[in-house]
């Protein structure tokens, strides 16, 4: 079971209206929108997006890394999620 097992119908309906954010912004442009309106769905879109992601990020520590520790096996699961961490960071 992952982090995220208990609450995959919420981010799913999350992630489907995220997509139809981007279809929207996929309209805009088609109908030539002004900049400025297209700039600021854009940035609706990233952050809900993020907020998935945090969300994610969360679960996977509170029930996936506190499990790997709880068995002795944290060391791994650390290092994956710092490097998940640095991804989602953009670094």
């Amino acid at each position: 079971m992952y982090g995220y097992t208990m609450k995959k119908k919420d981010i799913q309906d999350r992630l489907r209206r995220i997509e139809g954010q981007v279809r929207g912004l996929q309209r805009m442009v088609e109908e030539d929108t002004y900049c400025i309106d297209i700039l600021t769905q854009l940035n609706s879109a990233t952050a809900a997006l993020r907020a998935v992601g945090m969300g994610l990020l969360d679960g996977h520590i509170r029930h996936c890394v506190r499990e790997s520790i709880e068995q002795g096996k944290g060391d791994e699961k650390v290092e994956e999620l710092m490097a998940a961490v640095g991804r989602f960071a953009g670094k």
